[in-house]
């Protein structure tokens, strides 16, 4: 780009009004797709949304409700983001601080021996005291892009924040209930050992009286042994949860974070997934991505600026004496005032190649941008699909337990009548025990699902959480 002398360009005219010139055309950061109309995985076609406020509170359960507020408050990620926060506010204050004039204060003091002619020499005291300044002028907005770039970073800082408290309300949640399902599947697998024991000892007073085969015997004994090889697999998931869950909240692991009394909930409350338009400006991590492609662009402005002359205005005044009383007298009072204007000439081409640079940024977060656009609404729909799938499959279950348990019944009481084998019970008894395992394990997956969701809608109850940890921080 060749460049008229300063005095004849028109951008240098604005310099005289304490103007800029834009050099840079902004970008817009648009989709290269149309957003779809309707979700492919929902038939409530055009139905509003309805806000997600503290969405967990759904469940009805104080509980859950009380270690989300622990959660808020003592999670180490929340405390590290909001320090990171704290930074992203600093460096638009610093870079906002380049568009200021900067004014020091100088002093100095001395002696020296200065020879006289041939044969003398003098020894003088020198004391000066001024205030130096400077200021740049902005005239491409070089200064004023850096500042956006840091503004719009500290933006999408609070946007990411947003989006770990929402990730963290899953998290809560999820584990929460998996706790619930694994404390609820070794009370089955106890009710099962002690009905399997009952079993046995049955078949073992058949088998004294010469009524069944000692094979019984010991495909009872086998029967009860599997599924208490189960129960351990159960105590561990529900160790590992309480653990994870603690964990989250800021503790040390424990056992003691759940309320021994609490159950999986029978009503599993349903989530609005609303219009896919407006899922764009519920999710933060989209937002985050947009705000960070902004200020990429921000900085392509700020690196083209680089390549154009730096003004800068430099002055001081103050005062110079060899007595110290004398210092700011009127007759030793000194000031200067100085416009320094660079150009780059020659670099090795570091400046042209830092613009390359930065436009390659930009192409890579719009990239990024188009991404998350495209990740929220596949988690929407994956979330649809499995809340869709989960009443279907919970449905299944149901009828497979209840028939499971009407099979066991009746191969019990025909082997007790000595109707049967054992073979039939033995079956019988693995069946039921594995379709009431099955069924508490999708009814929670079903509320991890409905979790899900309510994640991938996103919302605005973010905003009161974080202004609610910055006065925490605050004070």
């Amino acid at each position: 780009m060749r460049l008229r002398p300063f005095f004849l360009n028109g951008c240098g005219l604005l310099l005289l009004f304490g103007g800029g010139c834009t050099l840079h055309q902004s970008q817009q950061a648009t989709l290269p797709f149309p957003v779809p109309q309707g979700y492919v995985e929902s038939s409530a076609a055009g139905e509003p949304f309805s806000a997600l406020e503290h969405w967990w509170e759904s469940f009805g359960d104080a509980d859950l409700n009380a270690l989300m507020s622990e959660a808020f408050t003592a999670n180490p990620d929340l405390q590290q983001a909001f320090a990171r926060l704290e930074q992203a506010e600093a460096l638009v204050r610093t870079s906002g601080a380049a568009q200021l004039p900067v004014l020091d204060l100088a002093g100095t003091g001395g002696r020296r021996r200065q020879a006289v002619g041939l044969t003398g020499a003098v020894t003088a005291d020198t004391y000066s005291l001024s205030l130096p300044a400077s200021f740049e002028l902005d005239v491409w907005r070089k200064l004023a892009s850096r500042t956006e770039a840091a503004r719009l970073e500290q933006a999408a800082s609070r946007e990411e924040l947003k989006s770990l408290y929402l990730s963290l309300s899953a998290q809560i949640a999820d584990l929460y209930f998996l706790t619930l399902e694994q404390r609820a599947q070794l009370e089955l697998a106890d009710r099962n050992i002690a009905a399997f024991a009952d079993t046995l000892e049955r078949v073992e007073r058949r088998y004294r009286e010469g009524l069944v085969p000692p094979l019984d015997v010991y495909q009872s004994r086998q029967n009860l042994a599997a599924v208490r090889s189960r129960r351990p697999q159960f105590e561990n998931a529900l160790a590992t949860a309480e653990h994870a869950l603690a964990v989250l909240l800021g503790r040390y692991p424990g056992r003691d974070v759940v309320n021994q009394h609490r159950q999986l909930p029978q009503v599993i409350p349903d989530f609005s997934a609303g219009l896919p338009s407006q899922l764009l400006v519920r999710r933060p991590d989209v937002e985050a991505g947009l705000l960070r492609l902004q200020a990429s662009d921000a900085r392509i402005a700020a690196a083209i600026a680089e390549r154009f002359p730096a003004l800068r205005l430099t002055g001081s005044y103050g005062g110079q004496s060899v007595e110290l009383g004398d210092l700011l007298a009127s007759g030793n009072i000194f000031w200067n005032l100085l416009l320094n204007l660079a150009q780059p000439l020659y670099d090795g081409g570091r400046r042209a190649a830092e613009v390359d640079r930065s436009r390659a940024v930009f192409r890579e977060n719009l990239a990024g941008y188009h991404k998350s656009v495209l990740t929220a609404f596949r988690e929407v729909e994956d979330a649809l699909a499995a809340a869709r799938t989960g009443e279907e499959r919970i449905a299944r279950l149901r009828q497979s337990e209840e028939a499971s348990a009407a099979a066991l019944r009746l191969a019990l009481d025909r082997y007790l009548q000595g109707l049967s084998e054992y073979l039939p019970v033995l079956t019988a008894q693995g069946l039921h025990f594995d379709a009431q395992s099955q069924l508490l394990a999708a009814r929670r997956q079903f509320i991890a699902d409905r979790i899900t969701l309510a994640r991938a809608l996103g919302g605005g109850w973010m905003d009161e959480e974080l202004t609610r940890g910055v006065q925490g921080v605050a004070h």
